[in-house]
């Protein structure tokens, strides 16, 4: 994605709204799914304001799955990331933004060579301003042509999260010789780092 892709979203969807969506801690909640959770919860983990990234699956029909089960294609569940945010810092619009430059929302049920439904691209809202905020971006986007396919990413209610096993957490921060990290997410947190620097951490 072009860099003047991100500034034009930045410029139109920053701060143009905060849910209320508030934890205990004062933290609001973003759930996206958008291919491997190892890629995304590496590039939200590096955005300021952004206090704490858990991998998982969400979506599905089966409780408490496991990595090997979701990966069958079975379950119907996604790879997501929870991301717990500071909305005085990082706005959900903003998040939404970095969501939209980080994937192919065009791709049904695929990212890159990581294909199947637990990676389809999908944003969990969890209150009606964030799926209005999300309603809204994929209509600028469609309206602007940003993409030359149509956008299929789900916007659907928040479903029960089921947390990714321990050694899928901080995946890449902990394994950063592992080919896949270096093939895959290396060039992706190249490009996340270069077109949002002004809110890294």
């Amino acid at each position: 994605m072009k860099l003047i892709f991100a500034i034009f979203l930045m410029i139109n969807f920053s701060f143009i709204g905060m849910t209320q969506n508030t934890n205990k801690s004062g933290y609001e909640i973003a759930t996206f799914g958008g291919g491997c959770f190892w890629c995304m919860e590496a590039i939200f983990d590096g955005v300021r304001g952004v206090e704490k990234v858990e991998s998982g699956y969400s979506g599905g029909k089966v409780p408490n799955p496991t990595y090997k089960e979701v990966c069958s294609g079975l379950t119907g569940h996604a790879e997501v990331v929870r991301i717990y945010f500071n909305p005085n810092t990082v706005s959900y619009e903003e998040l939404l933004t970095i969501f939209f430059s980080v994937h192919d929302p065009t791709t049904l049920n695929r990212q890159g060579g990581d294909v199947g439904e637990q990676y389809r691209s999908v944003i969990f809202y969890h209150d009606e301003q964030q799926k209005k905020s999300a309603e809204k971006m994929i209509k600028e986007l469609t309206e602007r042509k940003i993409f030359s396919d149509p956008i299929v990413t789900q916007v659907v209610p928040e479903a029960p999260f089921y947390i990714a096993e321990d050694y899928h957490q901080n995946y890449y921060e902990n394994n950063p010789s592992q080919s896949y990290c270096q093939l895959v997410i290396n060039p992706k947190m190249k490009k996340f780092r270069e077109q949002f620097k002004e809110i890294l951490k």
